[in-house]
């Protein structure tokens, strides 16, 4: 079969790999119809991961399945499924909490596991035309209609871009109806986490971001775009607050209420801006966000850095400001996303027509395509947001 596979620092090639099989009774296999790339991707594309050459890239699968294992008792060949990115047993005590980015069956060395991931385990990625899913009933998500239909774009995003925005906004930034917010980054992640504030009431949301397409696209889906390029993003979301009127008061509480740090490690430090600070957003989260707010970090955080960009270290040791954040009584909550948690409530969102992710699907490929969308979307250019492959 055809895949997509790191091969070197900045390149990755469509190779031919043995066939994905069965390999447990518990196992399905499914033809992918859809895949898309992902910010994580990135971070294994640029180096930073040490991901090891041949590595089938990929996790964000949506396809058909074509064979189960006899043990497999709620899937069946032909049924059109998504596939959550941190695969999981659906039966260990982690599992049990519905804590299933932390299976501990999945992977011998440490809690949770995904498909393409460096260091998560070993499986196979889903940027190929088959994918085997372990545990497959719990695994499998079964979706309406037929490969191709008005709602692929949407249904893709159910494996790990809209269920990671929603647990940004809905479990780790706690949002609620009436609350501002800020998201920091405008990519994929960005988005979709400003999407799902929205969805959930949230009064204004702000997206802070320094490049064009993006920003646009933040104005699309109704968030207030912020460039960074032009200055101090805390200064310009207080200064807009402030221009929109603040309540009688509570004058005091000219930032927002939550803050949604979707860039992560590779953030870029505004006064060098060829330089790279991890510590940038996490430092203006901190002054943006009023007493007794939230800040989510959804931004991946590696403990080590292999090929650390100007500015970065090999080790991530972040200076935070405790202080601040101690005295305005903030929350920080981080952690990967239990995916399963949220697949069937956001497939029926958009189902309902209460949702359509796919507002920030950008570019469409095959997987002859991969090598030049990897390229236009780690350089940020031609307008590539959230390209999907089609094997």
């Amino acid at each position: 079969m055809r895949a997509v596979v790191y091969a070197d620092v900045r390149t990755v090639a469509v190779r031919d790999v043995p066939d994905a099989t069965l390999e447990a009774e518990t196992d399905a296999l499914v033809r992918i119809t859809s895949t898309a790339l992902c910010g994580t991707d990135l971070h294994m594309y640029d180096g930073r991961t040490g991901a090891e050459p041949g590595l089938v890239l990929g996790h964000e699968p949506l396809g058909v399945v074509e064979q189960v294992g006899s043990a497999v008792q709620t899937v069946r060949p032909g049924a059109r499924v998504v596939i959550p990115t941190h695969l999981f047993c659906g039966t260990c005590v982690m599992c049990a909490r519905g804590l299933s980015a932390a299976c501990l069956r999945a992977r011998a060395e440490a809690p949770g596991a995904a498909y393409g991931y460096a260091g998560m385990g070993p499986y196979r990625g889903a940027q190929a035309d088959l994918l085997r899913v372990p545990w497959a009933d719990a695994n499998c998500v079964p979706l309406p209609g037929e490969p191709g239909d008005g709602y692929e774009d949407d249904f893709v995003l159910l494996a790990d871009a809209f269920v990671t925005g929603w647990h940004a906004a809905a479990t780790l930034a706690g949002v609620e109806p009436g609350d501002t917010v800020a998201v920091f980054g405008a990519g994929t992640i960005g988005l979709l986490s400003a999407y799902a504030a929205l969805i959930r009431g949230a009064r204004v949301v702000y997206c802070v971001d320094g490049v064009d397409a993006r920003l646009d696209k933040a104005g699309e889906i109704g968030a207030v775009p912020v460039d960074f390029r032009r200055g101090d993003p805390v200064e310009m979301i207080r200064a807009d607050r402030a221009r929109a009127g603040l309540p009688l008061g509570e004058e005091k509480l000219g930032g927002v209420d939550k803050v949604i740090d979707a860039v992560g490690f590779q953030a870029r430090d505004r006064e060098h801006p060829d330089q790279e600070r991890p510590d940038q957003v996490i430092a203006d989260a901190a002054r943006l966000v009023n007493a007794t707010g939230a800040i989510a970090v959804a931004g991946v955080y590696p403990d080590k850095d292999p090929h650390p960009g100007p500015g970065a270290s090999a080790h991530e040791d972040l200076v935070a400001p405790w202080g601040t954040l101690f005295s305005k009584g903030v929350s920080v909550r981080f952690g990967r996303t239990h995916d399963r948690r949220y697949t069937v409530l956001l497939r029926d969102l958009v189902v309902s027509g209460r949702a359509r992710p796919s507002v920030i699907v950008t570019h469409h490929g095959t997987l002859a395509d991969a090598p030049e969308l990897y390229r236009s979307f780690d350089r940020r250019e031609d307008g590539v947001i959230k390209a999907v492959l089609h094997p």
